[in-house]
């Protein structure tokens, strides 16, 4: 019996839209993790991008738990001497709610360039409103809670 290898060619993408209103980060971090690598389709390859395009609306209505909102920093640095910043979650879900979701997601997918490459089927939007109407996305319904993640 022959290893099913899927081919780019053959794969069919979905638009999914996802509602983060009153959703925990880490958790619905995962559930769009696994559906940009593909993990919720049978023929899952893990060299291959066979994942979906996943649009996620009311991002900043994202809820942590615990003291996270004051306790959970954001490093990056610039490049040049003394040039770390570092930002509270409270503080960057008050300028870029979007980037928050993105940090979280980007850390649980491959550090490879098919990494990067499924990142960029993530749209995240801060509000209710998003362009892509005219890909038809679908709501989002988890496989592990059998419920709608909206």
């Amino acid at each position: 019996m022959k290893t099913y290898s899927a081919k780019p060619l053959e794969l069919e993408r979905t638009w999914w839209l996802v509602d983060a209103n009153g959703k925990t980060l880490g958790r619905i971090a995962s559930e769009i993790a696994n559906v940009l690598r593909g993990k919720n389709k049978p023929q899952f390859t893990s060299h291959v991008d066979c994942g979906d395009f996943v649009i996620v609306i009311n991002a900043e209505k994202l809820v942590v738990s615990g003291s996270k909102r004051k306790s959970k920093l954001y490093h990056r640095h610039s490049g040049y001497p003394g040039g770390m910043k570092v930002v509270t979650y409270n503080d960057m879900q008050e300028r870029r709610p979007g980037k928050v979701l993105e940090i979280a997601v980007k850390g649980m997918l491959p550090k490879t360039s098919l990494g990067r490459e499924q990142l960029t089927k993530l749209h995240v939007y801060a509000g209710p409103e998003h362009p892509h109407s005219a890909q038809k996305p679908v709501q989002y319904v988890s496989p592990v809670k059998n419920e709608v993640v909206s």
